[in-house]
């Protein structure tokens, strides 16, 4: 019993799969971050489990809504990465983003969201400099959502911040 992998957890490509919103979505390695994929630091490419742009891959069925970029498995926890404008006008759009994507993971992606990592799962990744001053209201906003904008995500220094 213990930790054997017998039908309890799926590997990400076969929880993506079984998601009926994204079932075509799943990429290998860190494909579906596209023109992004520089934005992306991992110290064992062979630990990456694959990626999702939830963004693309959802947007027929959710055009209207602040939909979130992606899905990175990385040694087999699921880390849910937006690149995106860091400046403060574009907080408030980010935090529905984020509002969006547990929504969406708790009621239309069970099986991914079982793979979410117990770490800081959510990152804001700015797509250029990041103009969100310390002093601004937003800022505040940011770090209460646990979404501070990183100019690239590195799993080195994400799980260096775990607390």
């Amino acid at each position: 019993m213990g930790k054997g992998k017998q039908q309890q957890k799926l590997t990400f490509k076969e929880a993506v799969e079984a998601t009926a919103d994204v079932a075509s979505g799943y990429q290998e390695g860190i494909n579906a971050f596209g023109k992004y994929s520089d934005k992306i630091k991992v110290p064992d490419s062979d630990k990456i489990g694959g990626s999702l742009d939830i963004d693309e891959t959802t947007s027929k069925l959710y055009p209207d809504d602040n939909r979130w970029d992606y899905a990175l498995c990385y040694d087999s926890e699921v880390f849910y990465i937006e690149v995106h404008s860091a400046i403060t006008s574009e907080v408030s759009r980010m935090v529905k983003k984020l509002q969006w994507l547990k929504i969406w993971l708790a009621t239309k992606a069970p099986e991914i969201n079982k793979l979410t990592t117990k770490k800081q799962p959510f990152y804001w990744v700015q797509s250029s400099k990041c103009d969100i001053p310390k002093h601004m209201p937003q800022y505040k906003t940011v770090v209460q959502n646990k979404i501070l904008p990183m100019p690239v995500w590195d799993y080195n220094i994400i799980c260096k911040k775990k607390k």
